[in-house]
């Protein structure tokens, strides 16, 4: 391990290993398989760069993302390793040049996509190359119950198995349950794993929720942006056409936006996507087809403009905030009209034609379960960070603090009784009827559609018993209750244009005596900049300005050199410049992030521009 801690300090410019890191990369080094889940941010990519640094031969690291193994691969050479990527960007003749130099020990590290594992002449080269460690990226995406199931990734297994010598396998993800875990484990080949869950928390993250109706969503988003000029940000939708509606509401309010999405070309999609890293425009507006591989450090909110279709989608989108372990805020927008997209999303799923149809259908049931974790996730009244957390089965503290709900975003409305009635309704209908009819029967309301079935002779019609004085229930808010249940597995919402309610696999729960049900009252939320996260004193105004101006000339040295602005130093980095103001070599080497190579290409630059401010300042 000295060895490894020699390349973190001298290559990366970190003193210590962040939790979980020195477990795996010592497994890798003595040879075993591992398994690494742990959030974006908590730095999976040195798992495997460190060891490819240590190890003799060449690493191999199989990711899904053509378009950023250029960035990957610039952002290592700028560390002083000895990176290469190999895809369908370079000519025949430049992929044949990379796999002589690979075959010479030219590289440590060679990025590719797992479509490449399959080509007659990578095999060729595999079966002569000195091939010690395969890293495989987003490894989630061999299980077809993950969120992001890919076919290519079913091909590694076999990959490694066909080599020679059996390499050691690193497979690491951001978000995994214990099922996608095992169908990694399985479907990889995975021997005897170090299987090392680190925890998903991301204390630097802040999460809030607010329901609000379509039409005001635009002008939430817009006004959230142009309140924080100088950050970068994404903001996620979830139809190409609403990205393009909100990227014209920005453009016209003067956001410097972008946008992606798969309607685009693919020259246009890799020239929004450059323009974003580089913060040339620094918000994004894009579909979940945006996103998964981005290192793009300097992220300080993702906002949600419509709900996602699961928690892993969620957490996995919005922790491309803060990955440099900086505040950042991660703010979900959600309406009633989200739900009914989803599920239409769901019924329409044809990413997994190659299933029969029981797979087929089977995986459109766990899909309607994690979009129901989804709508719990708007509707829970408990902390949201403990919500995410349990769900990937990991306690979370009662309150965090830092979250709309445990800030007091909302007011807690009691709904038992209407849920009781709800229930009722839905047992004694034998859920032959959608959420309008069992509402307007419960609510005893003779609707046109309730007299034609004749349901106002139903022994459950106007069950619900209003307290006298108190006002009764709305219809819209009892459609809610209905949601609120099925998130909680007491009903279910049928699939199809027609969707039905009926009883769900935990029904008697509502039946018992302690049954309780709450639900969010709108409560105008605050949204204000929170410091959760940050190095102690960095944001006073001095260290602010001086912050404003090591961006610019981080941007203008990346520019000359054709990099990302995060790939020269993160905003963590220049944070801790602020701090520490350095003026030595000895000194700024101290700073997180900086090694031996970024001291040597920057260094003289960004201690100039400290004296030059100390000067003006003092």
């Amino acid at each position: 391990m000295d060895s490894a801690r020699e390349v973190l300090r001298g290559r990366f410019g970190y003193g210590e290993f962040r939790p979980g890191q020195a477990m795996l990369v010592e497994a890798i080094l003595q040879g075993r398989d591992v398994l690494g889940v742990m959030p974006t941010g908590a730095g999976k990519s040195l798992c495997y760069q460190v060891p490819g640094v240590v190890l003799p031969g060449l690493t191999l690291v199989v990711s899904p993302l053509v378009s950023l193994m250029g960035d990957q691969v610039r952002a290592l050479l700028d560390a002083g390793v000895r990176g290469a990527y190999l895809n369908s960007t370079l000519t025949p003749g430049q992929q044949a040049t990379v796999l002589q130099r690979a075959l010479n020990g030219t590289y440590d590290i060679m990025y590719v996509a797992p479509e490449r594992l399959s080509d007659p002449r990578f095999i060729s080269f595999a079966q002569q190359a000195a091939i010690p460690l395969v890293a495989v990226d987003e490894a989630h995406c061999v299980s077809q119950w993950g969120q992001d199931f890919r076919p290519s990734y079913l091909a590694i297994g076999q990959f490694i198995a066909s080599l020679p010598k059996r390499p050691t396998v690193a497979a690491l993800t951001a978000t995994a349950t214990q099922q996608v875990r095992s169908d990694i484990v399985r479907l990889l080949g995975l021997c005897n794993p170090h299987v090392l869950v680190t925890g998903f928390d991301r204390p630097n993250l802040r999460f809030a929720v607010e329901r609000m109706e379509p039409k005001r969503k635009l002008a939430r988003v817009v006004a959230y942006a142009k309140n924080r000029p100088q950050e970068s940000g994404i903001v996620y939708c979830s139809t190409r056409d609403a990205v393009e509606k909100v990227h014209e509401a920005l453009c016209e309010a003067g956001v410097p936006a972008t946008r992606y999405h798969a309607g685009l070309s693919n020259e246009e999609r890799a020239a929004n996507q450059q323009a974003f890293i580089s913060d040339d425009a620094p918000v994004m507006v894009a579909t979940n087809a945006f996103g998964m591989g981005i290192d793009k450090s300097n992220v300080r909110y993702v906002l949600h403009h419509n709900m996602p279709a699961s928690i892993e989608a969620y957490y996995q989108e919005a922790g491309r905030a803060g990955r440099d372990g900086e505040p950042a805020e991660c703010q979900l927008f959600w309406s009633d009209a989200d739900i009914s997209t989803g599920r239409f999303f769901i019924e329409k799923e044809t990413e997994n034609e190659g299933l029969t149809p029981d797979e087929a259908q089977r995986v459109r049931a766990v899909r309607r379960r994690m979009l129901e974790a989804m709508v719990g996730y708007g509707y829970t009244t408990d902390c949201l960070r403990t919500y995410i957390l349990r769900y990937f089965g990991e306690e979370g503290t009662p309150a965090c603090e830092n979250c709309s709900n445990c800030a007091g975003g909302f007011e807690a409305l009691d709904v038992t009784r209407g849920a009781r009635a709800i229930m009722r309704t839905v047992h004694n209908l034998r859920g032959r009827f959608g959420k309008s009819v069992v509402v307007d029967v419960a609510l005893g309301k003779n609707s046109q559609r309730v007299q034609e079935l004749g349901l106002s002779k139903a022994p459950c019609f106007g069950c619900l018993e209003v307290p006298e004085g108190a006002p009764a229930p709305s219809a819209a808010l009892l459609r809610e209750v209905i949601e609120l249940l099925a998130t909680k597995d007491c009903l279910i919402v049928s699939e199809g244009t027609y969707p039905t309610v009926g009883l769900g696999p935990r029904c008697r729960d509502a039946a018992t005596d302690d049954f309780t049900l709450t639900m969010k009252k709108a409560k105008k939320v605050s949204l204000g900049r929170t410091l959760v996260g940050g190095a102690k004193g960095v944001h006073s105004p001095e260290n602010e300005a001086l912050f404003q101006e090591l961006r610019a000339l981080r941007k203008r040295l990346a520019d000359e050199q054709g990099k990302p602005p995060y790939v020269v130093f993160s905003d963590a980095a220049l944070r801790d410049m602020c701090a520490k103001r350095p003026t030595t070599d000895e000194r700024f080497l101290e700073v997180s992030g900086v090694g031996a190579t970024k001291l040597a290409r920057y260094g003289e630059d960004f201690m100039n521009a400290i004296r030059a401010f100390g000067a003006t300042s003092a």
